[in-house]
């Protein structure tokens, strides 16, 4: 079935990938970015799989900018099947060292951005009795990593947002909530956020420098095997979920992230199990 697709975030890696490879299963897909400029990365992919996106302004820090876009796509469509909530942020820095500032935007594109796109789309699918909402979280949301206390915060925050959502939105509304769980993807994210560390004063000469210097030493290679994947691999996790009937709560999309975070999932994989265990506890 052609599903109608929001997905956030789209002018560069994972976004992309997304966004072309929903095209390619033949759903119609609205490519959303805060910047238009910065689209032709997406235009040239579309153009080579040989795919049509519609793109549109979205900036997940503006919740008039989120409700423009949601509404141009239901004037247009009359629906939206499946949000992706893709847009994000990583933030490699230990507490002491970041502001208030920098914990509050984190917080803010991570969380909040999401919080704000899901309240967007929630009215509409809740009337269709039926929607898939599918938010890029990280094992980050799961286990928290040295110097990415906040951005694991903000991770841990989207967790328990979709989980307790899941739990009595899904049984009575219809509306299925995903979180894939990547264990790091190889892209400009990587780049962006060692550039985010020179911007904030680079690696400082304190007691934390020896270990941020292992940290990002061992960075391409975690526990002996890469933590790294491609863009399109993670989208193939992304596309599969949003094609099946019946979504997990939780997926890890490759072997390293999974072997990371089994002492937290190991009993519940893919988080249902927990759901419905919780259901029935509160609401009977």
């Amino acid at each position: 079935m052609t599903k109608i697709i929001l997905v956030t975030g789209t002018s560069t890696g994972l976004g992309i990938s997304i966004a072309v490879q929903a095209a390619q299963a033949g759903h119609t897909v609205y490519a959303t970015m805060r910047n238009l400029d910065k689209r032709a990365n997406l235009d040239a992919a579309a153009a080579a799989a040989g795919v049509s996106l519609t793109v549109l302004p979205l900036d997940v820090s503006d919740s008039a900018s989120v409700n423009s876009a949601v509404d141009e796509i239901i004037a247009r469509q009359g629906r939206i099947d499946v949000l992706v909530n893709n847009a994000g942020a990583g933030f490699v820095r230990t507490i002491e060292q970041a502001t208030e500032a920098e914990i509050q935007a984190v917080m803010d594109v991570n969380f909040t951005g999401v919080a704000r796109c899901t309240k967007a789309v929630m009215p509409h699918m809740r009337k269709q009795r039926s929607g898939h909402i599918v938010t890029i979280s990280s094992v980050g949301g799961l286990v928290g990593q040295p110097f990415n206390e906040i951005y694991c915060a903000a991770k841990f925050a989207v967790e328990g947002f979709m989980e307790a959502m899941a739990c009595y939105i899904t049984p009575n509304f219809g509306i299925e909530f995903t979180l894939v769980e990547p264990g790091g993807i190889a892209t400009e994210f990587i780049a962006n956020v060692m550039k985010q560390v020179g911007a904030t004063g680079g690696i400082l000469d304190d007691e934390y420098k020896p270990i941020l210097e292992a940290y990002v030493g061992g960075a391409q290679n975690r526990g002996g095997q890469s933590a790294y994947q491609t863009p399109d691999q993670v989208a193939e996790v992304v596309l599969s979920t949003i094609q099946s009937g019946e979504p997990p709560l939780r997926i890890r999309t490759s072997e390293w992230a999974e072997t990371l975070c089994h002492p937290k999932t190991g009993l519940d994989p893919d988080g249902r199990k927990l759901s419905a265990q919780v259901t029935k506890q509160f609401l009977g």
